[in-house]
């Protein structure tokens, strides 16, 4: 395994990391602890949750995901893990954290201490603003509309709120998630000016068939220091080939309709198909070479794997060991140019 400093922090996290929205609803919790172990004898060290988990979210299994973690973390070494989780904002619902979530002081308060008493810990060490508090383009959204402007909680507020967890010692470090170039640089902005924990994360939807994250993003991120770590690397199991074999095979695409809406998009089957094409030709499988793509990218520290399998997840594992020949690259850009972040 390969370990890279996250972002400004002092943590060095795992170059592959797991994540656990499955936990709780396709995977029971020996399961999931069978995935951890599993996970974590193979130097996984960075474990990805969140207080809405597991996915597709409803008010019968909410938090369930981080039960599950915290019953099999109170039998490890705590201080050689690096534990995520996130904190729910606004606009999607969820009437069952909270009455409705919103990133405010006593919603980050409420959140905080659930999370702790779920985890079975004393700390969260990367603890996330799940989405913004603020209206934004979402979840295959891409164009933002200034009449969509919501009432929200200050960036500062929300900093000054998320410093009084680290300075308790509940939080160690700080991050973001599905957030826009000018969050990331607000968030920089605002900790810099009020002398505030400054963010060292930011967890957005990175793989081949949704590269938006390289314009600015990327920018931004490479000017404060703060670091991706991927999601949906494998786009909801496209990137895997799967689909192609067989559209009504077992996944979250079909599994839960509409949740994968932002793959629903004219030009995901013809690129699946490309890019499938280009990792038989390099003699991989389709999900170690789109796996070895995200992790091998500069702004990348971590690629957050999920799967529902033990299986899956050692097919998913062995991507370290894979390093991108030019030609396969050039092959990738290729499909690329001619489609363009399908499935943003």
């Amino acid at each position: 395994m390969e370990y890279r400093r996250l972002g400004s922090s002092d943590l060095l996290v795992s170059a592959l990391a797991l994540g656990t929205m499955t936990f709780g609803e396709q995977n029971s919790e020996a399961e999931a602890h069978e995935q951890l172990d599993f996970a974590i004898s193979h130097g996984v060290n960075l474990i990805d949750t969140a207080e809405m988990y597991p996915v597709a979210p409803r008010a019968g299994t909410v938090h369930r995901t981080e039960s599950y973690i915290g019953n099999w973390l109170k039998h490890q070494q705590r201080d050689k893990l690096i534990i995520a989780t996130k904190i729910a904002g606004p606009a999607r619902g969820f009437t069952w954290i909270r009455g409705g979530p919103h990133i405010n002081r006593e919603h980050i308060n409420a959140a905080i201490d659930g999370s702790l008493r779920r985890l079975q810990t004393d700390y969260i060490d990367l603890y996330q603003l799940h989405w913004p508090d603020r209206y934004v383009p979402m979840f295959g959204a891409i164009s933002y509309d200034a009449t969509q402007e919501r009432d929200s909680t200050p960036i500062a507020e929300q900093l000054q709120a998320l410093a009084e967890l680290v300075q308790a010692g509940k939080v160690r470090h700080i991050g973001l998630s599905n957030e826009t170039p000018w969050g990331v640089s607000e968030f920089v902005r605002c900790a810099a000016g009020l002398g505030l924990p400054k963010i060292v994360s930011v967890q957005n939807a990175y793989h081949l068939m949704n590269r938006s994250f390289e314009s600015g993003l990327a920018e931004a991120c490479h000017h404060a220091n703060v670091g991706l770590l991927a999601y949906s690397p494998l786009a909801f199991g496209h990137l895997s080939g799967k689909y192609c074999a067989d559209p009504q095979a077992h996944g979250r695409i079909n599994l839960f309709p509409g949740f994968g809406q932002r793959y629903n998009k004219p030009n995901v089957p013809a690129a699946t198909r490309e890019y499938v094409r280009i990792a038989h030709e390099a003699e991989l499988s389709p999900a170690q070479m789109a796996l070895a793509y995200a992790r091998t990218r500069r702004f990348t520290s971590s690629v957050i794997l999920g799967a529902t399998s033990t299986q899956q997840l050692q097919e998913n594992l062995t991507s370290i060991e894979v390093t991108l020949s030019a030609e396969t690259l050039e092959k990738i850009e290729a499909v690329h140019r001619t489609y363009p972040n399908p499935a943003p």
